[in-house]
């Protein structure tokens, strides 16, 4: 009877030592499970947060006769304006600033607001639109100055849209003289051009030697608007004694007021560091509300506005 009691007592305490085991097991298992979730965890998820990019607005070039609005490519001279509480110290001192006003040529209404500023500014039109002659002869008439905006081919052509009148790269040159002598006939008054696009065209040298071959035959400057960081326009016109430029600040990239004065700030701190200095720009709401009280706000501060013709060399 006794060997039977410690039989039973053997039984019941058999269990109880395997507790501690299998308690510990289930711990291993779950703190190795944990190591296992947050090694994964760490490859899918990035611990730093990625710095987000100045967003760039994509804006609508103005719409041609008898064809579709073309979306245009940002340029690559976005700024953002200054954080709240950090207003940036106001400039003065000499320097002198010429803006162009591209894609001109779709209203009479935007180059008489333009106007009204009464500061210079230089209307560079694009051939093909609505009212190019008015556009061109209202400028003229107040002395201001013209120029031709010449689609060139961008890059991406043809999914990315142009002018049906613009130059490619596959055209012959004979083809493009002719194109040019209808762009010079269409736009009254031009004193020199521009290239509208043209960020695959004005990478070659020889296609751009027939434009600016022309160009110079004509008497006209030319002016590079420098879509690409690889345009050969300013360095080519150089090389065949034509007068040029290039531009340094797209002012409007970023179509918020506040945005487009920061770039107007920039670009007058350009023109007193270097001397001179050339903006692009384009007929919007926003950019001739910016114009209109920033230019002259630059004026009070020492900076002189001039056309385009007279910073080209």
């Amino acid at each position: 009877m006794a060997k039977r009691r410690k039989n039973v007592a053997n039984n019941r305490k058999r269990p109880q030592g395997k507790r501690p085991i299998i308690t510990l097991l289930i711990v291993v298992v779950l703190i190795a499970s944990a190591f296992f979730l947050l090694e994964k965890l760490k490859r899918t998820v990035p611990l730093t947060v990625p710095e987000q990019p100045i967003p760039v607005e994509r804006h609508k070039m103005p719409g041609r006769k008898g064809g579709v609005a073309v979306e245009q490519q940002p340029y690559t001279s976005a700024k953002a304006p200054p954080l709240p509480g950090h207003p940036r110290k106001r400039a003065a001192g000499p320097g002198t600033v010429a803006i162009i006003v591209d894609d001109m040529g779709t209203s009479i209404g935007e180059v008489n607001e333009l106007m009204a500023i009464r500061l210079p500014l230089t209307f560079s039109i694009i051939p093909g639109l609505a009212k190019v002659k008015g556009v061109a002869q209202a400028a003229h008439a107040k002395g201001y100055q013209v120029m031709i905006h010449i689609p060139m081919e961008p890059q991406g052509y043809p999914q990315q849209r142009m002018e049906e009148s613009g130059l490619l790269l596959a055209q012959s040159d004979g083809e493009i003289q002719k194109r040019l002598n209808g762009f010079l006939q269409a736009v009254p008054y031009a004193r020199g051009a521009n290239n509208h696009m043209g960020s695959r065209f004005t990478e070659d040298r020889a296609k751009m030697g027939t434009v600016l071959g022309f160009l110079k035959g004509k008497g006209l400057f030319f002016i590079d608007s420098r879509t690409t960081p690889r345009s050969v326009g300013n360095s080519l016109a150089r090389e065949m004694g034509l007068e040029t430029a290039s531009r340094n600040v797209f002012i409007d990239n970023v179509q918020e007021v506040g945005a487009i004065k920061e770039q107007l700030e920039q670009l007058a701190a350009m023109a007193r560091h270097k001397g001179g200095a050339i903006g692009i720009c384009h007929p919007h709401k926003t950019t001739i509300q910016a114009l209109s009280t920033t230019m002259p706000e630059l004026q009070r501060s020492g900076i002189t506005f001039v056309y385009a013709a007279d910073l080209v060399r």
